[in-house]
């Protein structure tokens, strides 16, 4: 008979409440007498998290909005670190939130808890110090992605390679036509996804560069259709404006950017996250990116990456085109996206492999980990 658990789980935003919450689906399969406590959302609520305070105070996005909170912050986060350290948890999981979690996550570990960090904050990128306090905080780190493993074990931090929770939830291969019927999409002729990103800022600095694209890509491959995906209302009202006085053969959407993706021959994305779920529906894409000036000397400067798109990170090679900053022209977007339409070959096998190695079961490989950490054999 296995001996209770009390686990300790923090998340910060939306996505953490996710992988969390398949995390804790895992570990209860494993050791069902398990108590949860920390700060989550209402999935992780919903598999019986005792939430400390409501997982929005910590869902802050941009640096004024965070120099804002900054005092309640740091108030919730010393409470929480002292309400823990109370508690006395097996075992302490951040999830994400690193600029939150990683301090919780040392101050734990020097009283004595053993802490887990999931999903590794992008040291290999930038910021690579960072990598000393983690090691110094973090009694296993669990990464999404082979790459960042490697680079752990080479700064001597214990790591376990877990794989992604979507490359288990996308399939292998997408009903192509499934996807276009429900999107109330032409069946025939070519359709691709413009994806500018899900905040503002982005879509200001990306919208009208894709739309001008699109009108550019429409000379090249006459009979094109584009679809859009809006992240929420705002991003919605946002682009109806920038479309307002263009004449695209143009289906905007609500959300549904999966099916989205599942539905076009290829697609014009901005570097992010959404660039591993075009790759997990093998949709051929090309990347771009613009930020102001000033942010793009500066990140130059600090970026130690050869790449600025998870595709080319996985693959370890220029697989996807990356157009940035001055390069990212409508011309140029639309001339490197036209042969992709019928002709992604190139991309789409390199995308398989990833995917297939990133399909590992996710959260059972992340509670197996955790397990062994705080039941070793």
């Amino acid at each position: 008979m296995s001996r209770p658990l009390r686990i300790a789980l923090v998340a910060g935003e939306a996505s953490g409440d996710i992988l969390g919450s398949g995390l804790m689906q895992a570990l209860r399969l494993r050791h069902p007498d398990v108590e949860f406590i920390g700060v989550g959302g209402p999935r992780m609520e919903a598999l019986g998290l005792r939430s400390m305070f409501p997982m929005e105070r910590l869902s802050v996005m941009g640096l004024v909005e965070v120099l804002g909170r900054l005092p309640e912050l740091l108030r919730r986060r010393k409470q929480l670190i002292a309400d823990l350290i109370e508690a006395r948890p097996d075992v302490f999981i951040g999830i994400d939130a690193p600029d939150f979690n990683l301090t919780v996550e040392l101050r734990l570990r020097r009283a004595g808890i053993r802490t887990v960090h999931y999903v590794s904050p992008s040291v290999w990128a930038w910021r690579q110090k960072r990598v000393l306090k983690i090691r110094d905080g973090c009694d296993l780190m669990l990464t999404l992605f082979p790459f960042e493993a490697q680079f752990y074990a080479e700064h001597q931090v214990p790591v376990r390679f877990v794989g992604h929770p979507l490359a288990d939830a996308i399939p292998l291969q997408a009903d192509r036509a499934q996807a276009r019927h429900q999107l109330g999409l032409p069946e025939e002729g070519a359709a691709v996804a413009l994806m500018p990103g899900s905040r503002g800022g982005e879509v200001s600095r990306l919208g009208p560069l894709f739309l001008d694209a699109a009108e550019r890509l429409r000379t090249l491959r006459p009979g094109v259709h584009f679809v859009m995906p809006c992240a929420n209302p705002e991003r919605r009202a946002q682009l109806e404006q920038l479309l307002a006085n263009r004449d695209l053969p143009l289906t905007l959407l609500d959300g549904r950017s999966h099916e989205a993706l599942a539905a076009c021959d290829a697609v014009l994305i901005a570097s992010g996250t959404a660039t591993l779920e075009a790759l997990l529906f093998k949709r051929p894409m090309v990347v771009a990116y613009r930020v102001a000036g000033l942010t793009y000397r500066i990140l130059k400067h600090l970026v130690k990456s050869p790449y600025v798109s998870l595709p080319n990170l996985l693959a370890e090679r220029l697989l996807v085109p990356e157009l940035l900053q001055d390069a990212a022209t409508p011309d140029a977007l639309a001339q490197t996206l036209a042969p992709l339409i019928d002709g992604g070959t190139a991309q789409t096998d390199g995308f398989d492999v990833i995917h297939r190695a990133l399909r590992r079961d996710a959260s059972v490989q992340a509670a197996d980990a955790v397990l062994a950490l705080v039941e070793p054999h």
